[in-house]
């Protein structure tokens, strides 16, 4: 399971890099269980991206992979279309991905949002970029 030090420093990371480009974010990270482990709210983020910024982390732990990967197969004609609606709702597009220890097992997540798609995933890259393995 990820630590609060590796949490903290996920978070720092985001924050870090979110105002390198000017864009306020909210930050989720989540243990493998899915449960919030870390979240921050920096000044000025939307109040209605504090959820989808958990629930791509959510997204990201529950199935070990990057948000926007889960997102191809939900597309119609994807393998596994409508699985966005599954698991109380999903998040499909970037900015959520899974964090690894140093064996390539799932030890959280990291979910961002506040800006435009592409923002978000480059600031969840830098996050979780903090305790690469």
């Amino acid at each position: 399971m990820i630590t609060i030090e590796e949490a903290r420093r996920v978070i720092a990371a985001g924050e870090a890099r979110a105002r390198e480009i000017g864009v306020p974010a909210n930050i989720a990270v989540l243990d493998a269980g899915a449960h919030i482990k870390a979240f921050a709210r920096m000044d000025g983020a939307l109040l209605g991206s504090i959820d989808i910024a958990v629930n791509k982390a959510r997204t990201a732990a529950l199935f070990s992979m990057p948000t926007e990967t889960i997102g191809e197969f939900c597309k119609p004609g994807g393998t596994s279309f409508g699985l966005e609606q599954t698991n109380g709702g999903l998040v499909v597009f970037a900015g959520g991905i899974p964090l690894t220890d140093g064996r390539n097992i799932v030890i959280g997540a990291v979910g961002v949002s506040g800006g435009a798609v592409a923002q978000d995933l480059d600031i969840a890259q830098a996050a979780a970029a903090a305790i690469a393995g």
